[in-house]
């Protein structure tokens, strides 16, 4: 490698040396050319000659599969020992929770002068490495040391991959401890009315979308999902969204309807339908409520029937529900899918279907 070259005659000379290098000492076959890039921080307009030297990596544990590392890189990485360890895959807020939990963190948000530095371009970094190291089960470690990252850009500088040998076997390959994003159950509906719909699992940035979601339900729809009358400001409470945004789906699954409002040209979701482990038992429990303004257009009937089917792909025996007596559209759609009833005067019914 070679750095600050400030002409083109000195490149010329670079790659003179390089391959007279290469030449000696494995042979003029295994010269396969160089690659030239422009010098990080050659330019003020860049947005990278005040950059931080970070490192990013991942390394298997073997207990709990991949672990992300990110912290202060270059060349005293090992000497500074500034660094915070995650699980993929990563959301854009659990990016930032690793970085805050540096003490680099403080310098990233511009000191003595110099800007911060782009911690947005950062997270989502972070978030399709954690993803590559989900996707890529192959990858042993992998570590980019040092990512330069300045007030605008990012530039991997210098990075290293280490792949398992064809001795291991696939089955052995580590799982990561956090199921990634099931991409496999994302799939477009039609509703009666002709509306596109995209049905799909809940992601941990879909709070907002949810908060905008519960304030399209009138009372009577949140009496028959919640059998009694929660209030607005109960059902959007950050802490319990939270438990509904942010799930582990080896235990539970949120489908969420989503739309383009016609009118603001903004995502919107209509629907959510869950279904959820019952603890000690291979069961879950389904419930969905549907916006007012969409009720009617056969979205309950197919968030039901795509969990069922996620349901059979998890190998579950049994999904239930409980509805209300007066619930008559409900108890339809579970007779109209083969569900079993089992009544007691005075509580909710309760609905069976083996798979």
């Amino acid at each position: 490698m070679r750095l600050h070259l400030a002409s083109a005659d000195a490149v010329r000379d670079a790659f003179r040396e390089i391959r007279a290098v290469v030449t000696k000492r494995a042979g003029a076959e295994h010269f396969q050319g160089v690659t030239v890039q422009p010098m990080a921080g050659a330019s003020a307009e860049d947005g990278i000659a005040d950059g931080y030297e970070l490192i990013l990596g991942s390394s298997p544990d073997p207990q709990i599969g991949p672990v992300l590392l990110v912290g202060a890189g270059g060349q005293l990485v090992e000497v500074l020992h500034d660094h915070a360890l995650g699980l993929p895959p990563l959301t854009t807020t659990l990016a930032r929770r690793m970085i805050e939990r540096t003490r680099i963190f403080s310098a990233l948000q511009g000191q003595r002068g110099r800007p911060p530095a782009n911690l947005a371009g950062l997270e989502q970094l972070m978030v399709r490495f954690s993803q590559l190291v989900v996707e890529q089960p192959w990858i042993k470690e992998i570590e980019i040391n040092p990512l330069l990252v300045g007030s605008q850009q990012l530039i991997a500088l210098d990075a290293r991959v280490v792949l398992y040998g064809p001795d291991v076997a696939e089955a052995a390959l580590p799982r990561p401890a956090i199921r990634p994003y099931p991409t496999q159950y994302i799939r477009p509906y039609t509703l009666r009315s002709g509306t596109d719909v995209i049905i799909r699992p809940i992601r941990p940035e879909d709070e907002p979308l949810i908060v905008a979601f519960h304030s399209t339900l009138s009372e009577q729809s949140v009496y028959l999902r919640y059998f009694y009358p929660m209030s607005l400001e109960q059902r959007i409470a950050h802490e319990r969204l939270t438990r509904i945004c942010f799930i582990d789906y080896d235990r539970e699954m949120v489908l969420v309807a989503e739309q383009i409002d016609p009118n603001s040209a903004q995502r919107e979701i209509i629907g959510v339908g869950r279904l959820m482990k019952m603890r000690g038992t291979n069961q879950a429990e389904f419930a969905a409520v549907i916006s007012d303004a969409y009720q009617g257009q056969g979205l309950g009937s197919e968030l039901l029937r795509r969990l069922i089917a996620i349901g059979r792909d998890e190998q579950l025996e049994r999904v239930v529900a409980d509805v209300l007596p007066d619930n008559r559209d409900m108890q339809r759609l579970f007779k109209k899918l083969g569900f079993r009833f089992r009544r007691v005067l005075g509580e909710p019914v309760r609905v069976e279907l083996d798979l």
